[in-house]
Parts: structure tokens; sequence; C-alpha cells
């Protein structure tokens, strides 16, 4: 069911963000903070271009899991 998708792809978003299920949606928010700063391309400063598509990638995929857990929980 989409539903059943759905709830495993928030499972999936609170592991890419390292934070409880139980986590409050201000705990949601420092994660994705520190995360998104972290691998944002212009932080990651190397001339190792794996490194940079490593962290680009991590970067989209901690946003699509924030986005992810936004929806279900309905924070603005």
């Amino acid at each position: 069911s989409i539903m059943a998708m759905f709830v495993k792809s928030a499972d999936n978003a609170y592991k890419i963000l390292e934070v409880e299920k139980s986590a409050t949606d201000d705990e949601v928010k420092k994660a994705y903070r520190k995360m998104a700063k972290k691998y944002h391309p212009d932080r990651v400063v190397t001339e190792n271009e794996a490194i940079k598509k490593g962290a680009e990638e991590k970067f989209k995929e901690v946003q699509k899991a924030y986005e992810t857990i936004q929806k279900e929980r309905g924070i603005p």
C-alpha cells in the first residue's frame, strides 16, 4: 500500500538524519541543519571528485529525508 511505503520511507528518513522517531520537530530541524551544513557542496572543499560527489548525494538525501518528515508531521 502507498501508506506502508510512506511509513517505510519516513523510517528511513529518520535514519538518514540520525534522529529517533520520537524526536521533537525542533530536534529534527536541528539535525537536518547540522547535516545539511556538513554535506553542503559549498562546504565540502576538496580536490577529490569522488568525495565531492558523495557529499552532494548525501546532501540531496538529507534534504529529501527532511521533506519526508516535514510532510509526515506537517512541519511548516
